[in-house]
């Protein structure tokens, strides 16, 4: 399984269900919660000395934020099985890389979204700097990517093995 687009992201069934049902958790009774934090709130007076008020309203953004966010991410998504162990780092892979070809330096990381980040292995995103210096390259191959100084790191491909989580 390849990213065939920068907004595409591949997931399980699993976790395409889980995000689903927490968009509609978010959508409905989430909703009509704060609805009625707010609205009690308000009742308590005046507005701009409001405690209550103001921070059911900053919970309230909050979750519309990751309303939009499931939204987007649902819209975009590919739903399939985890990848083949086809030695290619590639999302929903495990990818041990050695920093610049010393293999005492190594990193191992689940290659995906960020919403399915792994307490076993930190998680990087395909599209970040590392993401992309890494995606599709086999092991036993070199890489290269920008870090924030602007500087290139140059790693190889020690391990790609899909993510069994």
């Amino acid at each position: 399984m390849t990213q065939t687009s920068e907004n595409v992201t591949w997931l399980t069934q699993e976790a395409y269900n889980q995000l689903k049902a927490e968009l509609e958790y978010l959508s409905g009774p989430a909703r009509s919660e704060i609805v009625t934090k707010i609205a009690a709130a308000r009742e308590e007076g005046d507005l701009r000395e409001n405690g209550g008020y103001h921070a059911a309203k900053e919970e309230q953004g909050k979750q519309e934020l990751r309303v939009r966010q499931l939204t987007q991410l649902l819209e975009h998504a590919k739903v399939g099985e985890a990848p083949a162990a086809t030695g290619e780092a590639a999302p929903g892979m495990v990818v041990t890389i050695a920093f610049d070809g010393d293999e005492d330096d190594t990193l191992t990381f689940l290659l995906a979204s960020r919403e399915y980040a792994s307490s076993e292995f930190e998680t990087y995103s395909p599209q970040s700097p590392l993401g992309t210096g890494v995606i599709g390259k086999r092991v036993g191959e070199n890489a290269e990517y920008e870090l924030p100084n602007g500087k290139t790191a140059a790693v190889k491909i020690l391990k790609a093995e899909p993510f069994q989580g």
